[in-house]
Parts: structure tokens; sequence; C-alpha cells
């Protein structure tokens, strides 16, 4: 089971050495490519050969790379083969505009519920509040429960005066959590056969990742909670350690209708419920995290 987040912040040379990723550095590390869910490269002096490359396809492993500002600004996804592919797209154009509403619905009820839980393990006020917008929620969200909880929960969880399109450590460390998410929600979907941008909310056309952006919303309450943990920096810009700790968001547990397991796994969940949908399942039964807390996922053996 793929379970291993490798972030690279160092100049260093990535090439497969037979079954597993060999991390040239002042030592060199090996790390089994069975292992490895996501690979973040965030230096400009990393290299990689062609090899690595087919390894994140044929293992199915997700590879980031940074910009100028640190955060991820490029996705490598697995071409994964896939009998019906095609029977799957023709699934996600064919979907009722009823079921995609009413599956909206669960997913924004299930993020609100979520957002109520951060608020409460974070110690601020106004959970309760949030959880009367849950019961509001209708099919499609016509009334926009999900934009009048955002505008309530992030002053409240960050302060007063706060703002998402403002400038920051908050907004600098909530986006590069957001999009190590969405970069793995969207593996998991090209994993099962679906297009990530073919969504059944979001629907821009000059957005790839639509469906991902559908289903990361429930997820992002995590991110939010690490977040406000975190202690900011000086001179508001993302260390290694910060970068790292987001990344490492992919191994919290949360709890899901099979059981407690770690965010990484609960996207795949999610991902396989989800798809059952297109296939005529009941979209309320569709399998998303509730927000836990923190607490790191711990392997049995």
């Amino acid at each position: 089971m793929t379970w291993r987040s490798v972030v690279i912040s160092r100049p260093a040379k990535l090439r497969r050495e037979h079954y597993s990723l060999a991390i040239e550095q002042e030592q060199t590390a090996f790390v089994p490519f069975e292992d490895i869910a996501v690979i973040l490269l965030n230096h400009r002096e990393i290299t990689l050969t062609h090899p690595v490359l087919s390894a994140c396809g044929e293992y199915g492993i997700s590879l980031f790379a940074t910009g100028d500002t640190h955060h991820p600004n490029g996705v490598f996804l697995p071409y994964l083969p896939h009998s019906r592919v095609t029977r799957w797209l023709r699934l996600q154009l064919d979907l009722p505009r009823p079921v995609a509403k009413q599956t909206w619905a669960t997913i924004v009820r299930r993020k609100i519920a979520n957002q109520a839980a951060c608020l409460r393990l974070a110690g601020r006020e106004g959970a309760d509040r949030l959880d009367s917008y849950v019961s509001r929620v209708r099919s499609g969200d016509s009334d926009n429960m999900e934009g009048q909880a955002a505008a309530f929960y992030f002053p409240q969880l960050f302060g007063k005066g706060f703002r998402r399109s403002e400038d920051g450590f908050i907004n600098a460390a909530l986006d590069y959590g957001y999009a190590v998410l969405r970069g793995t929600i969207a593996r998991g979907l090209v994993a099962h056969g679906l297009l990530p941008a073919v969504g059944i909310f979001h629907a821009s056309e000059q957005n790839a990742f639509n469906l991902a952006d559908d289903l990361i919303e429930p997820f992002r309450p995590a991110v939010d909670l690490c977040v406000k943990h975190m202690p900011p920096s000086p001179d508001d810009e993302l260390q290694p350690k910060d970068k790292a700790l987001l990344v490492n968001l992919l191994n919290v547990n949360v709890a899901m209708p099979r059981g407690k397991m770690s965010v990484l796994s609960a996207i795949e969940q999610a991902v396989e419920s989800f798809a059952r949908i297109y296939d005529g399942g009941d979209p309320g039964l569709l399998e998303l995290p509730i927000l836990i807390g923190l607490e790191q996922h711990r392997l049995e053996y």
C-alpha cells in the first residue's frame, strides 16, 4: 500500500535503481516505489531521469513541481490503463443533473460539518452556527450555504479581518496544502478511470481538475486546522519544515464509514464511492471524511 510522501528541498539527482527511487545527495537514499504516493520537488537544482517518470506512471505516483514561489505549479499524473475508461467517460458525461446536485449537496454538508469540527478542535467559537448551516443545504446547494459558511468560518478560525484573497503566511500555507490535496485526489480519479476535468459542480473550461475540486471540499478543513496550529515565519514565507508538515497531512487520521484511516486512504475510498454514483449508486452513500484532529496514522504490521 502506498503511504510515503517524499519531499525534496535540496539539490539532488533522482534515478531509478531497480524497484526503488534513488535520491543522490551527500549520501544516497533509497525508497521503494511501491511505498510512495507523492513526490514533491522543491528546489531548482533537482534533476531526474526518464525511468523515474516512467516508474511514477507504473506505480501510480503523483509528482509535483514547484515554481519560483515554492508553491506547487504542476503535477505529473500516472496515465494508468483502465479496462473501461471509455465507459466511465460516458457515465461522467451522462450523469443525470438531479444526481449531480444531490451529490454536491452531500459534499457541501460534510465540508461545513468538518469546518464546525475544525472550530471546535481549534478552540474557536461558532461551531454551533455552522452545524445549523448543514441542515439548510438543499439539492445543488441552491442557497449557497457553502459560501455563507466560508464567509463566517475563516474569520472565526483566523481572526476578524482575515480574507482569503490577501497575501501572507496563512494564505500561502492554505494554498500549499490545498494544492497537495488537489493533485493527490486527481491521481486517485485517474487511477479509477475518471476524467478529472469533468466535474459535477465545478465546470470551468479552463480547469483540468474540476472533479478534483469537487471532491476536495470535505478534506480542506484538515489543512485549515494544521495551518491554525503553525507558527508564522517572521518574513511570512513558508519554510521547508512548514511545507513538509503540509505534505504530511496525507498521513493524518480521519474517520470514514469503514473506520479510522489516513487522509491518503480516505481519498482512495472517497473516489471509489464517487465512482459508484456514476454507476447508479446512491449519492447519500458517498464516503467522505470526518475531521477528528491531526493524529498521525500509525502503520501496523
